[in-house]
């Protein structure tokens, strides 16, 4: 069981939790789709893209440099996505590990 601690509290809520477990319950691509669209903003899902993208490119070893030119994203947000992927909660490595 992964550790909680007080800037985590604050988005582990039970609405957080029940998102979760709607996003579970996608059974497809084209459900997904249909979901994150209603949820979020085009803008938004294109920023979370670009994001797992990084995730993706970053764990295969490209240079910040590689990755802003084929992305558009900023140093800054290489070296969150980094952050997270090297120090988070692991889910980056969860997933792409299962999808090796």
């Amino acid at each position: 069981m992964t550790k909680i601690n007080d800037k985590q509290s604050k988005w582990m809520t039970p609405d957080s939790d029940d998102l979760f477990k709607a996003i579970l319950k996608l059974k497809d691509t084209d459900e997904a789709r249909a979901f994150f669209r209603d949820l979020l903003t085009a803008n938004e899902i294109v920023e979370f893209g670009q994001r797992w993208k990084v995730a993706q490119m970053l764990a295969e070893g490209i240079s910040y440099t590689k990755i802003a030119e084929e992305t558009g994203m900023s140093s800054t947000t290489i070296a969150r996505v980094h952050k997270w992927l090297k120090k988070g909660m692991g889910g980056y490595k969860l997933i792409l590990k299962r999808l090796r």
